[in-house]
């Protein structure tokens, strides 16, 4: 079994190390204001520095680090703005995709959004937050394929480390989970039945949940935001 600093060297190395490094940033395992040294990832993934520059220029790209040329790299601070901006894209892209399988869903559909649910409850009740961390965003990701929209999944993903950092900081908090595991059940159900209206108003709800608490998750993690 793989270690998680181990690579496969039969696939293409750099985005490899973009995933990974991605993971530990929005995980926050790479915390806001994490140094990070070109060399010293090199030596650790056992990779030339060439792979290391193309996968921290990917990250650039997202805003979840910051380069300084001739100076030092490291984890980019959360950006309340630039949250707020995902936070937009991704709800005005998820009202349509709800929207679209209430009013064609499945069995299938149906079976596996019951299923991504299902493990949610487990690991919610395993108090495993990584993996519902995961979960929950496999649940959203699995309606992008739904309607054929994974490209704008790969979209917003790439606009959503902010946000997502955010969401991490705000999920061990008292009821989070919860409220999270609910809010899913509810969007599913109102897909089940056929109410888009329904499914429409409990996504716009469950989106909106962790940035009605942006003043008090920044309030308790000042260290992790910029002070714009």
């Amino acid at each position: 079994m793989k270690t998680p600093t181990e690579l496969d060297r039969y696939r293409q190395v750099a985005p490899q190390l973009y995933e990974l490094l991605r993971n530990k940033i929005v995980s926050l395992e790479l915390p806001p204001g994490t140094p990070l040294s070109r060399v010293e990832l090199s030596a650790q993934f056992r990779v030339s520095q060439t792979p290391v520059r193309e996968a921290l220029l990917r990250l650039a790209e997202e805003r979840l680090i910051d380069v300084f040329p001739q100076s030092a790299t490291r984890v980019s601070l959360i950006d309340t703005h630039i949250a707020e901006e995902a936070h937009f894209l991704r709800r005005a892209i998820e009202l349509e995709i709800v929207r679209d399988l209430a009013l064609h869903n499945t069995a299938e559909l149906l079976a596996d959004l019951k299923a991504l649910l299902d493990r949610q409850v487990l690991l919610r009740d395993s108090q495993d937050l990584s993996g519902f961390a995961e979960t929950d965003q496999a649940f959203h990701r699995y309606m992008y394929e739904a309607t054929g929209k994974e490209a704008l999944w790969k979209l917003v993903r790439s606009r959503s480390g902010h946000i997502d950092r955010l969401r991490r900081l705000h999920l061990p908090a008292a009821g989070k989970i919860n409220r999270i595991v609910s809010d899913h059940s509810q969007i599913f159900e109102a897909i089940k039945r056929g109410d888009a209206a329904g499914a429409q108003q409990h996504l716009r709800t469950h989106l909106s949940g962790t940035l009605e608490y942006m003043g008090q998750i920044r309030a308790d993690h000042p260290q992790f935001f910029t002070a714009a």
